[in-house]
């Protein structure tokens, strides 16, 4: 029992050390030294960065090392190894913990170095997700090809794979991810990518600048010609204009190129190469400039941008000013054609000549491609974890693109929307365990094969209720310790004697706790009985109302005030002796005042007592104690007793020292303290987990209908309650979980736009009304804004975000003191949770899984000694990886002067648009 008992805590504690590494780091980089063996990371020596090893990434393949002849002094750490994939047509790499929606740098590095000894690089495709992303085709054994695109990816994870194309066998090197600005790189969205071709930065001879000199690590590549040009350079700090939509780095922009004769242009072209999936690849141009030198009153420089004899217009009487970073770019691929010929030239009106700072060029990558739902994906993915499941093809997306579809996955497929897993065939694979209940997860699933197994224990509950609702089809015969009666089912025999071991002592701490309880609530009652019971009116309805919800309920029943409560009745002379003659105000809400007391036995309790004013009425009031009778929850409000005597009615709740979040927030709650991020993750999940047992765990369901920030209440431990079910409903799941009103109800700031359109609140309402709460944590401010017109937050914060930088948005009270990844979900989760369409917002299971990821991620950097703050922060020292450490990727700069180009899905034969950053300083 006891090796039993370690090997259970190591294979723990292996499984969390995985998934730690397969988490970003404290910037929000992932990068991931492919073929590394061990669990140690490798740390670059050129930009200090750590790499992890692939294993948390991928669960196929096979390490290698290069071959001694190709290794050198000056080759990066990440290309002495390679993870190969002899088996399977695709084989991925899973990226996770990023954030939905963002944009993002990423780049697969190939050095083969003929590490099977073949001397034969092989050739084949990369996919990121379900699109095609490029060809591999390392020409020479000592060559490293590096692809590097710009996505915006649609799910919290993404998928990088490589496709075996028939020319050997697909191999990687390292695999990195870098988050971007979405306000930058405007040509790359949602339905496109874009793949870069070259990324030059002239005037420099022999120092590749990339992180921390760029803080989002793009590789520039020096080039320059003394025989041709003349270099122009500062040691000055180059700025970005306000709303930069490409923020090249200082070190960059501070050299130039300008010809040696004054008289002449600056000139240069690059090759197309037709691609198999596209033989017309068309190109976008990114150009920068920057005036490096203080001109005199009487000195011009100004010139114009020709590609192929057509002129970019946006550039004719082009003066960049000085020590400040413009540009000028395609908002469209160029016309297609087999070179591209570009020509910088001064204007009449010039006294001196052209000059360029750097370049990039990128071809279009279509990502209109659809992949599964991601709920769907988590699911079956839970599935392949629980059963280790090792068939060759499951990896990356498990739907599309068709043809590489799971083994034993059946899918649905739509044009303009995702696909769904509708049947899952794991029959005769020899597993064991019980049957996930990540399988009830997929909506979509009509059919589930799991004959001839191993399997025990019994079918999970949703399995179940779709079994018997018809909408799914059960095969699982043929497996001997499999319970299918969950009435009578029994633990599996000969199994461990540890359950034993655990199963006895616990049920003898039951027995023993249960006992005194009961005692406890004899002599409570009896306590009671002497203090109350003259004063007890007898329920004129014998109904439990526990089990009665407001929906059914008699028309008559509110009418009759009638209440049948196991709860302590209280008259109102005993709320005068508890609270003191109500003297304290802990809070005031829609029902009235809520007073601080304490009952005989010093227990402290919070007081709601309705006001004759209130615009609630006696319907809510019974409606809250109804509902506080038959709900219990760890993170809900626990009702004690309730007063109705004559005119007055109050509800006696336990006491939540700390008061409200929004207090709380704000940094005048009780204990004068503002919340860490980690305490405000800590109760966004508590608060979460308490709605999602409302919407799925009583019965009947409940939809809220007043979350805020307000009625969330916090313990001395600041472990948060939802508070005021007053305005809740009840709703019948078989009616898609809503309910017909006809008064619209709510806070304004926190309404759902739909339901305050169709007057329907449903369990998405309490979605929408949770993300303004989110909102309210990430930045410290209230729902509504004055800016200077009243504003939503969430407009406030949609409008900050997609200029990329979270820390226009984080709450300052914060103090920098959070990882920036946990930040940045929290905020996705909260927008996704406000989108107007209701049935675009994830349930509360969601948010409560991707919250806790969240946690994960924040109690991870903490423990991992991380620096706190924004992705984009980073050091001015100079960078000089030496040329040598990467000499393969001369091989880019072929961008000037000869035929490198990558490939693109689509040729969209436009004229070209041209952009140039906004003038105005």
């Amino acid at each position: 029992m006891v090796a039993t008992s370690w090997l259970l805590l190591l294979g723990l504690a292996t499984a969390g050390v995985l998934q730690a590494r397969a988490q970003p780091d404290s910037i929000g980089f992932i990068s991931i030294d492919c073929g590394l063996p061990g669990t140690a990371n490798s740390v670059d020596d050129a930009t200090k960065l750590s790499y992890a090893p692939d294993a948390a990434f991928t669960d196929a393949g096979s390490n290698s090392n290069i071959s001694a002849e190709y290794i050198t002094p000056t080759l990066a750490k990440r290309y002495l190894n390679v993870r190969s994939f002899p088996d399977g047509a695709r084989n991925c790499y899973t990226l996770r913990s990023i954030v939905a929606g963002l944009k993002y740098l990423l780049r697969a590095e190939f050095k083969y170095g003929n590490y099977d000894g073949l001397n034969r690089p092989p050739v084949f495709d990369l996919y990121a997700g379900v699109n095609f992303w490029s060809r591999v085709n390392v020409s020479s054994p000592d060559g490293v090809e590096r692809l590097e695109a710009i996505f915006v990816v649609p799910d919290d994870y993404v998928h990088v794979c490589l496709v075996n194309t028939g020319s050997g066998t697909p191999f990687i090197s390292a695999l990195e991810l870098r988050p971007l600005k979405s306000s930058i790189y405007p040509q790359a969205n949602a339905t496109q990518g874009l793949a870069l071709l070259g990324r030059i930065n002239f005037g420099q001879a022999d120092a590749i600048v990339r992180y921390p000199d760029d803080p989002r690590d793009r590789v520039w590549l020096p080039w320059a010609d003394a025989t041709i040009w003349d270099v122009i350079w500062t040691t000055d700090r180059v700025q970005n204009l306000e709303s930069d939509e490409f923020e090249a780095p200082s070190k960059v922009m501070q050299t130039a190129i300008t010809p040696r004769n004054a008289s002449n242009n600056i000139t240069f072209s690059w090759n197309s190469k037709p691609q198999p999936r596209d033989p017309a690849p068309g190109y976008m141009a990114i150009m920068y400039f920057s005036e490096l030198q203080r001109l005199s009153s009487s000195a011009v420089r100004e010139f114009f941008v020709e590609i192929n004899d057509v002129v970019w217009r946006s550039t004719l009487g082009f003066r960049p000013d000085y020590l400040f970073s413009d540009y000028s770019y395609s908002t469209a691929p160029l016309p297609a054609s087999t070179r591209y010929n570009v020509s910088i030239n001064a204007t009449a009106n010039s006294t001196l000549p052209p000059f360029i700072n750097a370049i990039e060029v990128y071809s279009v990558i279509s990502t209109t491609g659809v992949g599964t739902d991601s709920s769907d994906v988590s699911a079956i993915t839970a599935v392949k974890v629980k059963y280790e499941v090792k068939k060759k093809n499951w990896a990356g997306d498990p739907c599309a693109p068709k043809n590489f579809a799971w083994d034993g996955l059946t899918c649905s497929y739509a044009i303009s929307s995702r696909s769904r897993i509708t049947g899952v065939d794991l029959s005769h694979n020899n597993l064991t365990g019980s049957i996930p209940d990540a399988l009830s997860q997929l909506p979509s699933l009509t059919v589930l094969d799991l004959t001839s197994n191993q399997l025990s224990g019994s079918i999970p509950a949703g399995l179940l209720k779709r079994i018997k609702d018809g909408s799914l089809s059960l095969r699982y015969g043929n497996n001997p310790d499999l319970c299918t009666n969950a009435d009578s089912c029994k633990p599996p025999k000969g199994k461990s004697k540890l359950a034993v071991y655990i199963a006895v002592p616990v049920v003898l701490v039951v027995v023993i706790v249960s006992v005194v309880a009961v005692l406890f609530l004899f002599l409570r009652r009896k306590k009671q009985g002497s203090t109350s019971t003259n004063n007890t009116v007898k329920p004129q309805n014998d109904t439990p109302m526990s089990y009665a919800p407001a929906s059914l309920a008699p028309r008559d029943a509110y009418a009759q005030s009638s209440l049948h409560l196991e709860n302590r009745r209280f008259t109102y002379k005993e709320l005068e002796m508890i609270t003191n003659k109500f003297q304290r105000v802990l809070g005031r809400g829609g029902f009235g005042k809520v007073y601080d007391g304490f009952l005989e036995d010093g227990t402290q309790v919070a007081v709601k007592l309705r006001s004759q004013s209130s615009n609630q009425g006696v319907k809510e009031f019974l409606m809250e104690a109804q509902i506080l009778t038959r709900i219990h929850h760890k993170n809900l409000v626990s009702m004690i007793g309730y007063c109705k005597d004559g005119q007055y009615m109050a509800l006696v709740y336990e006491y939540m020292s700390e008061g409200t979040l929004q207090e709380q927030i704000a940094g005048s709650g009780r204990n004068g303290k503002r919340l860490t991020w980690r305490q405000r993750l800590r109760i966004a999940l508590d608060s979460a987990q308490g709605l999602e047992y409302l919407h799925r765990g009583c019965n009947p369901p409940l939809i809220h209908r007043d979350v805020k920030s307000t009625n969330i209440l916090l313990n001395a431990k600041l472990e948060a309650k939802i508070a005021d079910f007053g305005l809740s409903k009840a709703f019948n799941t078989d009616n898609e979980a809503h309910v017909s009103t006809n008064a619209l109800v709510g806070t304004p700031g926190y309404v759902d736009p739909e339901y305050q359109a169709t007057m329907q609140p449903t369990t998405k309402s309490d979605v929408y009304s949770f993300g303004v709460v989110l909102l309210e944590m990430v930045t410290g401010r209230q729902a509504i804004l004055s800016d200077p017109e009243p504003t939503s937050i969430i407009q406030w914060v949609r409008r900050r975000l997609a200029r990329g930088n979270i820390e226009d948005v984080v709450d300052k009270r914060i103090r920098g003191e959070y990882d920036v990844n946990s930040v940045w979900k929290v905020a996705d989760i909260a927008l996704k949770c406000t989108v107007q369409t209701s049935v675009q917002r994830p349930t509360m299971i969601d948010v409560v899984a991707q919250l806790q990821e969240c946690l994960e991620l924040e109690e991870g950097h903490r423990t991992g000694g991380g620096i706190r703050g924004s992705f984009y922060t980073g050091s001015s020292s100079d960078l000089d990886l030496g040329y040598n450490a990467y000499a393969a990727d001369s091989q880019l700069t072929d961008v000037i002067q000869t035929s490198t180009a990558f490939e693109m899905e689509h040729n969209f034969g436009k004229v070209p648009r041209m952009g140039r950053g906004p003038v105005a300083r």
